[in-house]
């Protein structure tokens, strides 16, 4: 995918000496950061009529620039906030925004004159097949993960009765607002209109964030309450608001533009960004926007290519779909943690690295008994009824969980847990979900198994020995902790080492048989080990301490119980035979010979099931930032290497742990 930010720095090797007379452009160290990146160089001093001069909006301190400017030759160089913000609202003084709108002639909501955004939507061609595209798949993602500039809104928040007008309220005195010439008669006008245009229709005021976080006042308030008009406040997802309504009012509200996305065609009572294109119905027309726009033109134009996007994870500039998919993963650990977690069934090791994934908004209370927070378990420990269940993702770490090494990915299961095929999990409904792809869902996940193989990434990626394979079919037997819930839970007949090995080579008899040991096992640290004798007899090499990545490129074929070695074959292409019930069985794409649950109906291609299993199910903790993040950033992380090794405490409870493993009953 083509980087838009490529274009978008200030120019040549030098960077653009910046100079700014409001204290926040300092003080803020992300928006210091997005215009080093972006090419600027911010200073304190004289600015020379070579220089430029940064003013924030229409702010209260952008008369001090536009002086500056006028005194020296400098020219103004205009800086907003981007679309796609952060989960609050800047003013709470809480998070920073992940892009920036860098305009080099007027704030984009300013109509007074042609901004660089508004050069763009006239001018620029707009109609590339690959643009837009982007722009209808990144359309599509913010309405499934309920993106908007603040994200902290809520998607499980009942939505209103359909068939109700909607008209949206703005803080007072913005400066979309202003720009546009709007007042309180404005906003008073828009209502009446509103109610005269809708007979008899139930008319909801949206109030704005600042206006419910009591940050800023809005223009309406209980006084307009009378009738059929009631105040909406309750933080909802706005693409669930817009669904119910049959006709949006607004004066310059960004939600005008969403509802825009959302197939609405809303009234217009000021001259924002997008008024003028053929998209709205405009009170207050700008003659000189003649030109029609298609939806996926109007976006592409305002979300792709006048935004300058940031990467807090990896501290670089980006494209809108890294930072779509950065902001999601922050609003999905807001959305299910903002309530704090009652956890359950946490060894000591590892409470600390789950404060770091669940408590960044509410910290993490441990077996308190009668807690009003929702409660969470690990795995299939005991825990309270209706727990969410916890568990290890499927790209974990550098090194084994039974190391006690912290994993870099976790999954929370609401209604089952992924392995146990005795109820439905989560997983098996995202996998449904899955069976249809969008073509910018299929173009990631493609990307994503691609990277995978390049990098020769697995769960451990402990490394490991290279081998010689024997010439022939060779078909790999990955062996499992035979104590482990997924064998206890998923198996049946077939449910040790030796056993699989057994079936393998009853099936297969003149194949070219590779037994991998489990790596716990092969470090003594867990049950399941075959005498070498006995794997020898049936195996025609035993490979002890193998690099799982490298054998996966190798073998023609791979036989399992339950392990995730089979999904992870299934990435490589390799064909898979499963003995029990893996998450990965029973969508056709694999041989199945255990017992597979007959709601298992949904026929999902290959990257429909990775999109389920590596970017749906799992939630990702960036290592280095801390932050909540996209799988891609952690496949990062492992590939390079960049995760921190465990502490010196880890390190010496796991030696002690590998010394007693015949007490592990005691631990585990």
């Amino acid at each position: 995918m083509q980087s838009d930010y490529e274009n978008q720095a200030a120019g040549g090797d030098d960077p653009r000496r910046l100079f700014a007379f409001n204290g926040g452009f300092f003080f803020q160290k992300r928006l210091r950061r997005i215009l080093s990146l972006a090419g600027y160089e911010l200073r304190f001093g004289h600015p020379t009529a070579d220089d430029l001069i940064a003013i924030w909006g229409n702010s209260p301190t952008a008369h001090r620039g536009h002086a500056m400017a006028e005194k020296t030759g400098a020219s103004p160089l205009y800086v907003e906030d981007a679309l796609l913000r952060s989960l609050f609202p800047g003013r709470a003084g809480k998070e920073p925004p992940i892009g920036l709108l860098i305009d080099n002639t007027c704030p984009h909501f300013d109509p007074r004159k042609p901004s660089d955004l508004e050069r763009i939507l006239k001018h620029d061609p707009l109609d590339n097949t690959v643009l837009l595209n982007r722009a209808r798949g990144a359309i599509e993602q913010l309405k499934e993960t309920h993106l908007t500039k603040y994200a902290a809104v809520d998607p499980a928040l009942p939505a209103p009765d359909p068939g109700y007008v909607l008209v949206i309220d703005q803080t007072r005195d913005d400066a979309a607002v202003k720009a546009s010439g709007a007042n309180d008669l404005r906003f008073q006008e828009m209502l009446v209109m509103a109610q005269e245009e809708n007979p008899g229709a139930r008319v909801l005021i949206k109030t704005h964030p600042e206006t419910q976080s009591g940050v800023r006042a809005g223009y309406y308030g209980e006084k307009d309450t009378r009738g059929n008009v009631e105040l909406y406040t309750d933080p909802i997802s706005p693409w669930a608001l817009l669904d119910g309504a049959i006709a949006v009012y607004t004066v310059s509200s960004q939600l005008g533009f969403e509802a825009i996305l959302a197939g609405h065609k809303p009234r217009v009572f000021g001259q924002p960004f997008y008024a003028g294109w053929d998209l709205t119905h405009d009170e207050f027309p700008l003659y000189r926007r003649q030109r029609r726009l298609t939806r996926a033109q109007l976006f592409a134009a305002a979300m792709i290519l006048y935004p300058t996007w940031y990467d807090p994870c990896r501290d670089k500039l980006c494209n809108l779909e890294d930072s779509l998919e950065q902001l999601a993963s922050q609003s999905r650990a807001w959305r299910e943690d903002r309530r704090g977690w009652n956890a359950f069934g946490m060894r000591l090791w590892k409470r600390k690295p789950l404060q770091s994934f669940f408590g960044r908004h509410k910290a993490l209370t441990f077996d308190k008994q009668h807690s009003p927070r929702p409660a969470m378990v690990w795995a299939r420990k005991p825990g309270p009824e209706g727990a969410t269940r916890i568990e290890d993702g499927f790209l974990r770490s550098r090194g084994l969980g039974a190391e006690l090494v912290p994993p870099l990915s976790l999954v929370c299961d609401d209604l089952g847990i992924y392995y146990d095929p005795a109820q439905e999990s989560r997983l098996e409904r995202l996998i449904s979900k899955r069976a249809t792809l969008r073509p910018d869902q299929l173009l990631r996940t493609e990307r994503l198994i691609k990277a995978l193989k390049k990098h020769r990434v697995t769960k451990y990626n402990l490394g490991g020995t290279s081998f010689d394979l024997p010439q022939g079919h060779c078909i790999l037997v990955p062996g499992q902790v035979e104590d482990d819930a997924s064998i206890l839970t998923g198996t049946t007949k077939v449910r040790t080492n030796l056993d699989l090995l057994k079936a393998t080579r009853a099936a297969n008899p003149s194949a070219r048989i590779l037994y991998k040991p489990h790596p716990d096992v092969e470090a003594g640290l867990r049950k399941g080990l075959i005498a070498h004798e006995e794997s020898e007899a049936l195996a025609d090499m035993v490979l002890d301490h193998a690099d799982m990545a490298v054998l996966l490129e190798k073998v023609d074929e791979v036989w399992t119980m339950t392990s995730l070695t089979g999904f992870e074959a299934l990435l490589h292409g390799c064909k898979v035979t499963t003995l029990g019930t893996p998450f990965y069985a029973g969508w056709g794409l694999t041989d199945d010979r255990g017992d597979i649950p007959a709601r298992r109906t949904a026929q999902p291609s290959l990257e429909g099931l990775a999109h389920a299993a590596l970017i749906d199910y799992p939630r990702y903790r960036d290592p280095i930032s801390g932050l909540s993040c996209p799988v891609e950033v952690v496949l990062e992380r492992l590939a390079s290497g960049e995760v921190p090794h465990p502490g010196w405490g880890n390190r010496l409870l796991s030696k002690l742990q590998g010394r007693f493993a015949s007490y592990q009953s005691l631990w585990r």
